[in-house]
């Protein structure tokens, strides 16, 4: 029976997945755990899924030989060594598409409340001002908003803040189709230079490392706010609080940061605590019941897919090869070196043993290729034992119709 971990609390919609298509050995834990204890759980699993704060590096994963796919229920995928995993025939997925409107959502309530100052004029009144003035306050509409990555999030708060009455605009390092009446910018520098807004919505990585810094932060207009609800390594902190403290920002919203509290009753630390317009998070983005849920079935659905039918559509780390229908009596999944020749020993190996291939679909992607053969014939442990045993194998693994 296939062996099902999930941690962190991820919601019961994945495991309800799962238990519909017959799947009933899932163990749920409410937390990340220490690495003695993980390794422990790992032990015979062949689906595991994670959301941010469980690692799987390369020493976790030589650890659990048994694991079959990864689904990290969320959408980062920073917490698994892709490559290694990839190395080992083990595909990950991930949300991409199930928290965009919670994200969307609270980027464009933090821009209304700062441009209102209400974090400043909330804390005041607890402590005993009532101070009604609207110096500094501003309707959003009219205002513009500028979106540094225009991708499945960003697109949708850009169309939130022109249902809110904003000007729209963008730029990415891939040309996008605009939505509504969202205009794009060829360059960052010009962005930020109109954006009275400017909201963050890239992946993490070297490329986008510190992105706003004390020069392009510099670059913003005066009394504008900044927004980062993508990764904490994109906004040099140290930067932003300089250009909070002498005003050439009016505020900012942090839901990420370079370094995360691992617990609930660990503090962040940032010199950015105190300050009275600034909103900070504790990386809630994609928090709400709904994004729960909806990444919940998401994954596991895709995870459910890979092992009935061997599909890797939507894998971030692996060929990716789309479901198509059982043609034969058995489906061989088969992860390989990607050298020359691989196919040919592939169907050699076969035709020894006296199967007979109906279709194949073939994939590659770096170091490995992976294809699904659906054949005719007898396949039993002999078979599988003498593929696995060849060389370029890296992994292989039956699907019975």
């Amino acid at each position: 029976m296939t062996r099902i971990v999930l941690f962190e609390n991820i919601h019961p919609s994945a495991k309800e997945v799962f238990t519909s298509a017959g799947l009933t050995d899932v163990v749920t834990h409410a937390s990340s755990l220490p690495p003695d204890a993980l390794r422990d759980a790992l032990a015979g699993a062949e689906l595991v899924g994670i959301r941010s704060r469980t690692h799987l590096d390369a020493t976790v994963l030589a650890g659990a030989p048994d694991l079959r796919a990864i689904g990290c229920f969320c959408i980062g995928t920073n917490q698994v060594d892709l490559e290694a995993a990839m190395l080992r025939g083990v595909p990950v997925f991930n949300a991409p598409f199930s928290n965009t409107r919670s994200v969307a959502e609270m980027v464009l309530g933090e821009a209304i409340l700062l441009l209102r100052r209400i974090p400043e004029k909330n804390d005041r009144v607890h402590q005993g001002h009532w101070d009604k003035t609207a110096d500094g306050a501003f309707e959003a509409r009219g205002k513009t908003l500028g979106i540094i990555g225009y991708g499945n999030i960003g697109s949708q708060v850009g169309t939130l803040a022109e249902a809110a009455g904003m000007r729209v605009i963008f730029h990415d390092v891939e040309a996008k189709l605009p939505l509504g009446n969202a205009r794009a910018c060829s360059s960052l520098k010009k962005l930020l230079s109109q954006a009275d807004i400017v909201t963050l919505h890239v992946p993490g990585g070297n490329a986008t490392r510190n992105i706003m810094d004390a020069t392009t932060i510099g670059s913003m207009k005066r009394g504008a706010i900044l927004i980062n609800a993508s990764r904490g390594t994109v906004v040099d902190i140290d930067a932003l609080h300089a250009a909070l403290k002498s005003g050439h920002l009016s505020g900012a919203a942090l839901d990420v940061f370079p370094s995360e509290p691992k617990s609930v009753d660990e503090p962040l630390i940032s010199p950015l605590i105190g300050m009275r317009n600034v909103i900070l998070t504790p990386h809630i983005g994609g928090s709400t019941q709904e994004s729960q849920e909806n990444i919940g079935r998401e994954v596991a659905e895709k995870l459910l897919r890979f092992m009935l039918s061997g599909t890797t559509k939507g894998a971030v780390n692996f060929p990716e090869i789309p479901y198509q229908e059982t043609a034969g009596v058995a489906r061989i999944l088969h992860v390989h070196r990607n050298l020359p020749g691989a196919m040919g020993t592939l169907s050699n190996l076969m035709a020894e043993h006296g199967l007979n291939i109906v279709s194949q679909q073939l994939q590659t992607r770096g170091q490995i290729g992976y294809v699904i053969s659906d054949v005719e014939g007898k396949v039993d442990d002999t078979v599988l034992s003498v593929l696995r045993a060849h060389p370029i194998t890296v992994r292989c693994d039956m699907v019975a119709e």
